[in-house]
């Protein structure tokens, strides 16, 4: 495994780390409650430190299976949480609600502190540190008072990761980045500069950039917000982006290691429901994506996607 500086935090994470909305999360099909906890195992034995999760995954289930999965490790790992979307039908980023929300956190991941707190992709406004100073505030004396180590954002785009850097005193964002959504990487080198660490989210595209969809795809749930243009847009992307990639080398360890070209990025966060899943993630830490294929990918990229961007 490879371990990265996360900004000037000072913390060393793995560049995979493990996303964690799927555990015991029926909605997602993601392994059951022993099943959770065996999968976070088995990423602590491959080296994986790096643990991403919230309050609204699996209503809870989540933190608290990491809680019990970390038990007795909590020293060896990077925790990273957020705040804002436990309901998932009504978003709370009011200052009055973020201690109550990072309390519970801390009750179900059975720890004093959190390493990360996050907002949950927030309103734009909140990423202004002038227009949205109160919930800084907060943010700052629950770092003093030891809740947390370091706190930031969730974020979509270069503008917004660019907002946060530059008005906040933010030390961490996590950031929609892959080889088919590529703006962001615009505002690397200012968060860079600033000493933010950066967690790539959404790596895969969805599941696009795993292999396992094409234009015969058919969607339910969140998924349904492709619509067959989009779906066949995707498909036609896919068979583009195999053709530039090594002999033999899978999609979704390709996907990865695209983003871990990107020296910014500390770590990145795939989930995962099965071991084989898991294993095939934590691969991309040790199969360094060719500077060749990089530039392909980037080229791929400014050519079809930059002017006309996919839908998330």
């Amino acid at each position: 495994m490879d371990y990265r500086l996360f900004g000037n935090t000072g913390l060393r994470v793995s560049a995979v780390g493990l996303g964690a909305w799927q555990l015991n999360n029926p909605l997602w099909g993601g392994p059951d409650e022993a099943g959770s906890i065996r999968l976070v195992q088995a990423a602590l034995a491959g080296g994986c430190n790096f643990f991403d999760t919230a309050p609204g995954y699996g209503a809870g289930a989540s933190e608290q299976l990491l809680g019990q999965a970390l038990r007795g490790r909590r020293q060896e790992v990077v925790i990273c949480t957020k705040f804002g979307h436990a309901n998932p039908h009504q978003a709370d980023f009011s200052v009055a609600g973020l201690r109550s929300s990072l309390e519970a956190s801390l009750r179900r991941l059975q720890t004093d502190h959190v390493d990360l707190l996050l907002l949950h992709s927030p309103p734009g406004d909140l990423l202004d540190g002038a227009r949205a100073a109160d919930i800084y505030g907060e943010l700052a004396e629950l770092q003093h008072a030891g809740k947390l180590r370091f706190f930031g954002a969730s974020v979509d785009t270069g503008r917004d990761l660019r907002s946060l850097a530059l008005t906040t005193a933010s030390h961490a964002a996590e950031v929609l980045f892959n080889a088919f959504h590529q703006e962001p990487r615009r505002a690397f080198g200012e968060a860079a500069s600033r000493g933010v660490g950066l967690v790539a989210k959404v790596p895969l595209d969805s599941g696009w950039l795993s292999g396992k969809y094409d234009e015969l795809s058919r969607f339910d749930g969140i998924r349904e917000r492709w619509s067959p243009a989009v779906v066949a847009r995707r498909a036609a992307l896919v068979r583009k982006l195999r053709v530039l990639l090594p002999p033999g080398l899978p999609l979704a360890q390709a996907a990865l290691g695209f983003v871990l070209a990107h020296r910014e990025i500390a770590t990145v966060i795939p989930g995962a429901k099965t071991r084989d899943q898991l294993a095939a993630n934590l691969a991309a830490a040790a199969t360094p994506l060719p500077p060749a294929t990089v530039a392909a990918l980037r080229a791929l990229w400014e050519k079809d996607i930059a002017d006309d961007p996919l839908p998330w």
